[in-house]
């Protein structure tokens, strides 16, 4: 838990990963295009402090993640978003094994979520079942950018999608991540378009849609979608360094979100390892929206508080410490 001016705030990181992009494991010169973009954001929005030498960056294991999230960084608990870009790599550029026994070992203090690919349609369903009751998932995370065979991507909208959210539906998977943000080396930007978002959420009001990167750069597509859908959540994963590099765009980005979802459903993320949470929680704690951008309000210590670890622990059921809660409203 992170504590500054006598305030509590209760972590959860709802976007780390755990790779291993090292040059055995990628297939082809693809795994080495998007790990390099990958290393890309995290130099370029990181402060010099926290850049990382570009080999600990290909694979840092169990040990280390860790230490960055719970040890240092403040974190009460994170949840893996895994991508699997099984085209590029080898064994997956997510670590599903290693991942999981983590999970297991901390079972306190990390959620597993894995994935599906609904161009796999029969057998990726029969996978889905059995992944479900593997890994008691609550989440999955959808990356509709990635290679499969012929095809660079998919749509939520498309009818194996579908059938694979109402097979989410029956296993109790209610928390679909969706990589809806920046593109990455290879994969193809128009596949990572925000606008299949909507209609998915009208047709299955009863799941979560939580928008990772918040549609940037299409951040205004994805705000009139999400002030419709009151299942469409914000995920702050790549928004969020951007408080360090370009600090009036993160005001934008927050101020925009604040104003047409509320902030009831915006979600912090470091995007781990991209980025490290320990400095970001710090900034976020003490940010502030310049003076002259005054069409947004600033944000008050209950709104940061439910952004960096409420929401997230009450979409997951996480139990949040008595100091770690808001304060119940009075009763009239």
């Amino acid at each position: 838990m992170y504590r500054k001016d006598g305030e509590n705030y209760f972590i959860v990181d709802a976007h780390v990963a755990l790779w291993d992009a090292r040059p055995d494991n990628q297939r082809n010169i693809h795994g080495k295009q998007f790990i390099d973009c990958f290393y890309d954001y995290h130099r370029n929005l990181s402060p010099e402090s926290e850049v990382w030498p570009y080999e600990e960056f290909l694979y840092y294991g169990g040990e280390r993640l860790m230490k960055d999230l719970f040890v240092d960084g403040y974190v009460d608990h994170a949840i893996f978003q895994p991508a699997r870009l099984g085209a590029f790599y080898g064994t997956g550029f997510g670590q599903t094994e290693e991942a999981f026994a983590l999970t297991r070992k901390h079972p306190g203090k990390l959620t597993y979520n894995h994935c599906f690919d609904p161009r796999l349609e029969e057998a990726g369903l029969k996978q889905l079942r059995e992944d479900a009751a593997r890994f008691g998932l609550k989440g999955v995370k959808l990356y509709t950018a990635e290679w499969q065979g012929d095809s660079r991507g998919y749509r939520l909208d498309d009818p194996w999608t579908y059938r694979y959210l109402e097979a989410c539906r029956e296993l109790g998977i209610r928390n679909i991540h969706i990589h809806k943000g920046p593109t990455i080396r290879p994969l193809d930007r128009d596949a990572f378009d925000v606008a299949d978002v909507d209609k998915a959420a009208t047709d299955f009001t009863d799941l979560n849609f939580v928008v990772e990167h918040c549609g940037l750069p299409r951040l205004e597509d994805f705000c009139w979608i999400a002030t419709q859908e009151p299942n469409v959540h914000a995920g702050l994963a790549v928004a969020i360094p951007f408080i360090h590099s370009r600090p009036r765009y993160f005001a934008q980005i927050i101020g925009e979100l604040i104003y047409w979802l509320g902030e009831d459903r915006i979600q912090f993320s470091s995007d781990y390892a991209l980025w490290t949470p320990k400095w970001l929680v710090e900034r976020f704690v003490d940010f502030r929206i310049p003076a002259d951008m005054d069409e947004y309000p600033q944000l008050t210590v209950a709104q940061k508080k439910k952004i960096l670890g409420l929401n997230a622990a009450a979409m997951y059921g996480i139990d949040v410490p008595a100091e770690g809660r808001l304060p119940a409203p009075a009763v009239v």
